[in-house]
């Protein structure tokens, strides 16, 4: 997968000054920070790609550093400024009890040992550290129309796992987190032309109609 993102390194980047881009860039960031109860510390951004919440989590005070398996997409968060290595998810290279919050979105559809990975991250956060996941959600009409369009054109759908707001709770507490809820946001495909009916939709329908929202994150705090 690190060779695929790669190779899409710039087009991944430039996707989030697109219209659609920057909709569910601004959508899925104001879901992400309203759920977070951490406000500074320690952060790492797991599965960073080329920056865009190290970035914000830099912006907001976090002393933060990026991982990311892709050279090509750290080559492109590091000439933001950001300080950011290149590392495996299954075997953080960090200490125990190193981070006050683990941020970690749209990582998680591109592992296959997601428990695994899961362990890790309770590993480095201290006690009291907070986590939390984002991905896309398998039921959602963006998943569907996104999964038919991989058939034709290669995306990184194509090679994506998605879960829904269950799976991931259920992934963090069998992991020992505590406190863990989950929301979700964006309820209409990629092609939809109102984004301000979107947007009113995703701020009401964010709790109660998550198991169909595009993108779902869960939130935990290690005892």
């Amino acid at each position: 997968m690190a060779e695929y993102f790669d190779r899409i390194a710039h087009r991944y980047d430039d996707w989030y000054r697109t219209k659609t881009g920057s909709y569910v860039d601004r959508t899925e960031k104001r879901l992400v920070f309203s759920m977070l109860r951490s406000k500074s510390g320690r952060a790492l951004d797991l599965g960073c790609g080329t920056g865009n919440y190290t970035l914000e989590l830099k912006r907001r005070g976090f002393d933060v550093i990026g991982l990311d398996a892709s050279e090509g997409m750290l080559e492109i968060a590091r000439s933001k400024g950001l300080n950011c290595v290149r590392g495996d998810a299954y075997n953080l290279p960090f200490p125990d009890n190193s981070f006050d919050l683990v941020l970690s979105v749209t990582m998680f559809e591109f592992i296959h040992e997601p428990e695994k990975v899961v362990r890790e991250i309770h590993r480095v956060l201290k006690p009291g550290g907070e986590v939390l996941i984002g991905t896309m959600n398998g039921r959602s009409l963006w998943f569907l129309f996104k999964r038919l369009k991989s058939i034709f054109t290669e995306t990184a759908y194509r090679y994506a796992r998605f879960y829904t707001p269950g799976e991931l709770e259920e992934l963090l507490e069998r992991a020992g987190f505590t406190g863990v809820e989950s929301a979700g946001v964006i309820f209409f495909p990629s092609f939809w032309p109102f984004i301000d009916m979107a947007e009113k939709v995703d701020a009401k329908c964010f709790r109660k109609c998550k198991s169909l929202a595009a993108f779902v994150a869960v939130r935990g705090r290690k005892a």
